[in-house]
């Protein structure tokens, strides 16, 4: 807003319009510099002190801010509490976490946001770390409770043992984000740059998904040291541990296409094609006691089927989430639009199909030669026919899903690159 303001201010000034270049600058020198928003449902036993403590912190620093209460439809009276203390309060009927910060960001208008729970467990008077790294040039500043502080009773042992540091290791790994905590409520962040990445969750998992897109985004991120204290309020917490753990590991796996769906797949097909080379020709004998033999072969090549259909969803998935902007261009999307078309994918399946064919034309013609008894001593001919029609079945994954391909192509055309 300062920026098209400061645009707006020079264009009227070439124009010698004075009054509206002063008007103008008035309004720029007046501008929310920082909010604090705060998401809120049924909080009357601890609002106050949050509000108390991030106006006390305005003052002491001076900085031109507000405090926001996205209000998620309480009905304990949060919001005339709030509102007596100063806050303004914005009503979000979409019940959610995300929700109520989703309708906050919309309404915020600080260049800043620091966000927090409004539950006194995290401490808004000490926020000066994250506005020295957002007036530095940060745009996403994460606060990190295990390098901070957690006092005695205020995170779940199972939370602090297990789920947040696996999380957040596996969001590590899978997005190469240096972030160590990636469920800390209390953060900051640039206002326009998080718009920017349409963010859309509702629930609790909204915090993976901001930490998410922003690292996919290319967003400047930092992290800062924030204390965590036992919340102040009587009832239980929103969180469920299961419920919402599986929400963010999920997200975090949908958000990851290639570990996901194209690594285990390549793992399982790999295995597959292994151990159809190693039984083809006959059993193949573990231990005195431990054979493999033809359900052994039945296995591999099911496996081999599984691999080659969960490689396909991820490169479908890489197809769609790149198109739709779900997910930003890089050289592997790039690879993806220029091999995965769909007269190369039927193509492919074509090539699958004739092997396919001739594999179980070639266990016809063997099982011909027996009087097409049992199979029972010719173990080549078994694993023949499941070869062959597992290389069938393949080729009609790869078939339909090239025309899945010109199907997402379609609406989604002028988005796509040139192939």
């Amino acid at each position: 807003m300062r920026f098209l303001l400061w645009g707006r201010l020079v264009n009227t000034a070439d124009m010698g319009l004075t009054a509206s270049a002063s008007a103008s600058s008035a309004e720029a020198t007046n501008a929310v510099e920082l909010t604090i928003l705060m998401p809120c449902l049924n909080e009357a036993e601890t609002i106050a002190v949050c509000v108390e403590k991030a106006q006390a912190f305005l003052r002491r620093t001076g900085i031109r801010g507000e405090v926001l209460i996205a209000d998620n439809g309480s009905t304990d009276g949060s919001q005339a509490i709030a509102e007596q203390l100063g806050a303004r309060v914005v009503p979000v009927p979409s019940r959610g976490y995300g929700a109520a910060l989703l309708g906050g960001i919309a309404a915020a208008r600080g260049a800043y946001i620091i966000m927090g729970d409004a539950d006194d467990s995290y401490d808004f008077s000490a926020l000066d770390l994250f506005v020295e790294r957002l007036r530095a040039g940060d745009e996403l500043v994460m606060g990190n409770r295990f390098a901070g502080g957690i006092s005695p009773g205020a995170m779940p042992i199972l939370h602090r043992i297990l789920g947040n540091p696996i999380l957040s290791y596996i969001g590590r790994v899978l997005f190469k984000i240096p972030v160590r905590d990636f469920h800390c409520g209390l953060r900051g962040f640039n206002v326009e740059a998080v718009r920017r990445l349409q963010l859309v969750t509702t629930g609790m998992e909204f915090a993976s998904e901001m930490v998410i897109r922003s690292g996919l985004e290319g967003l400047r991120m930092s992290e800062v040291p924030t204390t965590l204290r036992p919340d102040g309020r009587s009832r239980a917490p929103h969180l469920k541990t299961w419920r919402d753990g599986w929400r963010h590991l999920k997200l975090l796996l949908m958000y990851s296409p290639k570990w996901l769906f194209v690594y285990p797949g390549a793992a399982v097909t790999a295995l597959g094609a292994l151990l159809m080379a190693l039984l083809w020709f006959g059993p193949l004998a573990l231990a005195d006691d431990v054979v493999l033999d033809t359900n052994s072969y039945a296995a591999a090549c099911f496996m081999l089927i599984a691999g080659v259909q969960m490689m396909s969803f991820g490169i479908l998935a890489r197809y769609y989430a790149t198109l739709t902007g779900m997910l930003p261009r890089g050289w592997r999307s790039d690879l993806v639009f220029r091999l995965a078309t769909t007269d190369t994918a039927v193509r492919a399946g074509a090539i699958v199909l004739a092997a396919g064919i001739a594999i179980f034309g070639y266990a016809l013609w063997a099982w011909s030669q027996v009087g097409f008894g049992s199979l029972n001593n010719a173990p080549l001919i078994s694993r023949a026919v499941l070869s062959g029609l597992s290389f069938i079945v393949i080729a009609i994954q790869l078939g339909f899903g090239a025309f899945m391909i010109g199907i997402l192509r379609i609406p989604l055309a002028t988005r796509a690159p040139q192939t």
